[in-house]
Formats: structure tokens, C-alpha cells, sequence
């Protein structure tokens, strides 16, 4: 090609490349940019979204442009900023050693708080790698030492606990050593621009590798959080929140503070256990731990199970609510022979003009008439004391007398009723109405006032009302299950979750008994079928609570709200602590813990 026919813009280019690459100033290489694409300062300005006026100013290097600036503008040439900026540049110097001492010496944190070493010039090294190569380079230096700092922190901890001697020495020399390799390239980035980390790991490599370095940002953010836990927090009935940590503090002190040695505890929220923990021990003079697993006598917790047990057969067409349970029979039950040592014996009943009344929804509402039990009778004979159906009287009777007429109705006992309906579709697999074997791996033994264990009774017949054993787990899975309104339908839970009869008495049990009061009218206080009722500003309230062999139990559930709580003891005197535990976990200041007397142990 001849000279003659050469394009001038060529010539120009020739020209200009050669002036540039020995011109360290910003404004000639924005220019030699600029004119090599072939954009005017306007055509420049509309693509970059900076003004004429500072492109003009660069160019004629009556300002220093910032690096934000310089970015945009290298976009829009579709070059590196490093082709813009001068390499030489006494102010960038200044701005570089700032970056470099903060990426070298901000590990130091670490030592203060774990994780930090990593987390502070990993944040540095992603906020400034784009703006030099040096800071990039320096940064993946810095981030895969700390890295490797961590790993062995963990390691020499892992020594100190398996190595004899050495493990020790080995445990107190890594954080110095590691301290000083930082100090000496704090030093060494101050006087030569330069850094040396020896033995890291190259988790991070100067060729970019976006996968892996988000990999490791989504590492450490689990880690940081793992080593920062969040308060986690239950909400109450008011909508206040408290901690669990302040829950499980809160249980400290009140065992400590009322010697009660043996606990499990479930709180609900959105008809979920939220909250499950056991504390104490299964036998406190042996000081052998209490778990989650270990079997618990339910007492009359068994009551509650029992009432969506006879539900679920009603919803079978086996039994009606108010149909005379005699009827159902074609014998008068006192004409059986007994077929267990004494609860199915109904032969005093002979003469007693009142017992053909009684229904399935009177037994299960506590209004059959008869004593809590037979032995409270001072001949021990069982008779109806008032019309059935009329007046509130807590009896374990009435439901060992449904419990008879439905074993006799279906052909099956209450254990094989209760697994087939309740225990096995709910996976209850330590719960059973009768001791079982495999229970003697792992049981709790109820104690007394003064602490001391008491015999565990293994022999019992199953009994609706009162022979339950459970565990914490297992009782917390048919809680769960009532509140979701399973294994019955909602109607069925509507009919045992209604006040079916009204309770004006001063107390559950005792003198109290007999003497009439208001006092509970306020929440209107009542029973429903197998669960006790009462009314909150939240909603209805339903409760059971379990009191024999030195084992003291109450659960509340607020079907509204979906909130609850079971608590299982195993001293006697572990129900006073209840009115405690409600108020501050649940904000339940309704229960009327003077009607259970709940009389707390420092009244």
C-alpha cells in the first residue's frame, strides 16, 4: 500500500498510540480512548451520563476525576479502568496504602470475635478488588490465610483434647504465631507494597473463580450466624414474647427455689410444641437423669385421652352421649361376673335406684354421682349420691363405668381400644394403659415431700380414668394432635370442648367441695367431656391435670390461639410452681389454680 492512499485517521492512531504510551496523565489517555472508538465529548457524555463540561476538564487536566467517574467512562470505551488511570499516579499511592493496611490489620479483630479475621477483609476484598489489582491480590492472600488461621485454631483445640503434652503446646502456639505473621505484614505492605502469608490454604486463587468465592461468602454467613444466635422467643396470650432462655431460667429457679427435682415441660404456639425440655432426674436420691424418653405414670392425664377415645367411638355409631349406658347391655352390669381384681365388680349397685340414669356424656363430665373412687366410701361399696346428671363431682368411677360398657359393647379391652384408635396412629410407641415390659429399660419414680423415691406400681388393670403411662414426647404428640383437631372430627372436638356442666364449687376436692361460691363465675368455670373448661378474653381454655403416686401433671390448651402447655412432674409438691409457670410462659393468669389448689410453695 502506497503512502498516497494510507487513511489519515490511521495515521492519527499511529501517531497518538506512541504519545500515549509514554503520557501517564489521565486526561491524553481519556482522549486517545475517546477518538480511538471514534466518540465525540457529546457522544461520550450521552453514553456515560457524566457532563461535557467534565470530560472537557479531564481532558484538559484541570480536575482529578473520581473513580467512580473513571468506571463509568471506561464502560462506555469498553476498556479496563487500569487503561485510564495512571499507573503512577502519587494520589492513588496514597489511597492504595490506606486500603492495603485496613485488608492486613482488620484481622486482628478476631481475636476479640471469632470469625471476624475472616469476615472483615472478606467484605474489603469484594468492595475494592475491582479498582486495582493490587487490592485483589492482597486481599485473596489475606482472606486464604485467615481461612487456614480458623481451621487450625479448630484443630489444635482438637489436640489439646487427644494429644498428651504436645497437644497443649501446640493449642497456646497458634494464636501468637498466627499474631505475629499479621504484625509482620502490616510491617512489610507499609515499606514494599508487598505481603508473604505462609502455609494458607489457596481457598481463593488471583484467576477469578466466582463460584467458589460465593461459595465461601454463603460459608462464613452461616457460620457467623452460627456463632451469633439469634434469642429465640414464644410468643403469649398478650402478644408479649419472652426468650426460651428466659423460659428455661425461669424453671431453674422455681425447681431450685420449691426442691422440686424432676420436670418436663412443652409450650405450644400455632398449635406447635415450640418449647421441650426435661430437667431433673427419674430418681433423685440415685441422681439418674430424667429424658424426654423416659416413661412417666400419666395418672389422670389419662382421663384426657380417654374423652377423644369415646368420642371417636361415637363418631363409629358404638355408643350415643345420652343414651342410658345400662341399655346398651343385656344384663344389668351388676349381674357380671367380675373379670378383673376389683373395677369392673359393680355388684353394690344392686340396690341402687339411681345408677340407670347414667350416660356416657355424665361420666365423662364428672356429673355420674359416684365418690372419686370406691374407697372413699366408708364401706367401700360404689353408689350414686345425687340425680345423675345435675351436679359436678370429680369421679374416676364414671369413667372406669363407660370404660366396662364399651370394652363389653366393642369385645375389646381399653389397651387394645386405646392403641388401635389413640397410641398407634399418632406414634405413640412408649404409651400404653398397662405396664408394658420395654418400660422398665427407662421409667421415673414419683417421690414424696421430703424427696424420697416411691415403689413404682407395675401391676395395675387398665383404666380409663387413671392408669396412663406416657412419656414427655409422647404426651407432647397427643397435645399436638388436639390442637389440630386430628384423629376426631371438629364437631367431635366442638362437643368435648364445651362447658357441659357449670362448677360454682370453692374447691376441686376437699372441704372446699361442698361450698358454693361465685368466685369463678368471671371465666366460667365448667367441665367439658374428660377436659375442665373456662373462658379468657383469648378464647375458651380447656385443661387436665394428673395428681397420684407422687406425680403431680397439668396441661392447659388455648384452641384459639393454638397456645398451650403440658407440664409433667414427679414430687408431690410439684404443683407449686404451676401458677408460676403459667403466668410466665403463657401469661395465663385465668387458670383457677386456688379451685386446683395450686398453692404456691412460698404462700
Amino acid at each position: 500500500m502506497s503512502w498516497c492512499c494510507q487513511d489519515p485517521k490511521d495515521t492519527f492512531v499511529h501517531e497518538s498510540k506512541s504519545k500515549i504510551m509514554s503520557n501517564t496523565s489521565i486526561g491524553e489517555r481519556l482522549k486517545y480512548q475517546r477518538k480511538m472508538k471514534g466518540y465525540s465529548q457529546e457522544e461520550l457524555a450521552h453514553r456515560t451520563n457524566v457532563t461535557v463540561r467534565t470530560i472537557q476538564r479531564i481532558e484538559k487536566e484541570e480536575v482529578s476525576p473520581h473513580l467512580n467517574t473513571v468506571k463509568l467512562l471506561a464502560v462506555a470505551l469498553e476498556i479496563e479502568v487500569d487503561e485510564l488511570v495512571p499507573l503512577e499516579n502519587p494520589k492513588e499511592e496514597t489511597i492504595k496504602k490506606k486500603w492495603l493496611l485496613l485488608m492486613h490489620a482488620t484481622p486482628l479483630a478476631g481475636i476479640f470475635l471469632p470469625l471476624l479475621n475472616v469476615l472483615i477483609p472478606l467484605f474489603l476484598w469484594i468492595h475494592k478488588r475491582e479498582d486495582n489489582p493490587m487490592y485483589n491480590e492482597h486481599g485473596i492472600k489475606v482472606i486464604n490465610f485467615q481461612i487456614t488461621v480458623l481451621i487450625l485454631a479448630v484443630l489444635s483445640f482438637v489436640g489439646l483434647l487427644t494429644i498428651e503434652k504436645w497437644g497443649f503446646i501446640i493449642f497456646i502456639s497458634v494464636v501468637p504465631i498466627c499474631i505475629g505473621i499479621i504484625i509482620f505484614n502490616i510491617i512489610y505492605v507499609v515499606q514494599k507494597n508487598k505481603c508473604y502469608y505462609p502455609f494458607s490454604i489457596p481457598f481463593l486463587r488471583l484467576k477469578k473463580n466466582k463460584t467458589l468465592g460465593l461459595l465461601l461468602i454463603i460459608g462464613l454467613s452461616i457460620l457467623s450466624s452460627c456463632s451469633n444466635p439469634k434469642q429465640e422467643t414464644i410468643e403469649r396470650l398478650d402478644g408479649s414474647l419472652i426468650t426460651k432462655d428466659s423460659i428455661t431460667k425461669k424453671i431453674d429457679q422455681l425447681m431450685a427455689d420449691a426442691q422440686i427435682y424432676g420436670m418436663a415441660i412443652s409450650i405450644f404456639d400455632d398449635n406447635q410444641p415450640v418449647y421441650q425440655k426435661v430437667f431433673g432426674y427419674k430418681d433423685y436420691p440415685n441422681k439418674i437423669v430424667l429424658t424426654d424418653s423416659t416413661n412417666i405414670y400419666g395418672a389422670s392425664f389419662s382421663k384426657a385421652v380417654f374423652g377423644i377415645l369415646t368420642m371417636k367411638l361415637v363418631e363409629d355409631g358404638v355408643i350415643d352421649l345420652d343414651t342410658p349406658l345400662e341399655s346398651y347391655l343385656p344384663k344389668k352390669i351388676y349381674e357380671y361376673e367380675p373379670q378383673t381384681r376389683w373395677h369392673d365388680d359393680f355388684s353394690s349397685l344392686k340396690e341402687d335406684s339411681l345408677y340407670h340414669k347414667i350416660t356416657a356424656r355424665m361420666c365423662l363430665d364428672h356429673t355420674t354421682g359416684f365418690k372419686n373412687y370406691r374407697w372413699v366410701e366408708e364401706d367401700y361399696k360404689l353408689r350414686v349420691h345425687h340425680t345423675p346428671g345435675t351436679k359436678y363431682g370429680y369421679s374416676g368411677e364414671g369413667f372406669i363405668y363407660l370404660q366396662v360398657v364399651l370394652e363389653k359393647l366393642t369385645g375389646k379391652g381399653l389397651e387394645q381400644l386405646a392403641q388401635e384408635n389413640i397410641f398407634e396412629p399418632l406414634g405413640m410407641e412408649n404409651s400404653a394403659y398397662e405396664w408394658k415390659t420395654r418400660f422398665d429399660k427407662d421409667f421415673a419414680l414419683g417421690h414424696n415431700e421430703k424427696g424420697e423415691s416411691l415403689k413404682k406400681d407395675k401391676d395395675n388393670e387398665p383404666r380409663g380414668g387413671g392408669t396412663l403411662e406416657t412419656t414427655a414426647k409422647d404426651y407432647t404428640k397427643f397435645l399436638t394432635a388436639v390442637l389440630n383437631q386430628k384423629l376426631i372430627s371438629k364437631e367431635s372436638y366442638d362437643e368435648i370442648f364445651s362447658p357441659h356442666i357449670r362448677i360454682r364449687s370453692e374447691k376441686q376436692f376437699g372441704e372446699g367441695a361442698n361450698t358454693i361460691t361465685d368466685k369463678y363465675d368471671s371465666i366460667h368455670l365448667g367441665y367439658g367431656l374428660g377436659w375442665g373448661y373456662f373462658e379468657t378474653p383469648y378464647g375458651k381454655a380447656v385443661f387436665k391435670e394428673g395428681h397420684g403416686s407422687g406425680f403431680v401433671h397439668h396441661s392447659v390448651l388455648f384452641p384459639k390461639s393454638g397456645k398451650g402447655i403440658m407440664i409433667m412432674t414427679n414430687f408431690e409438691r410439684g404443683n407449686s410452681i404451676f401458677k408460676e409457670l403459667l403466668e410466665v410462659t403463657l401469661k395465663d393468669v385465668y387458670t383457677p389454680w386456688e379451685w386446683e389448689n395450686y398453692v404456691p410453695y412460698d404462700k
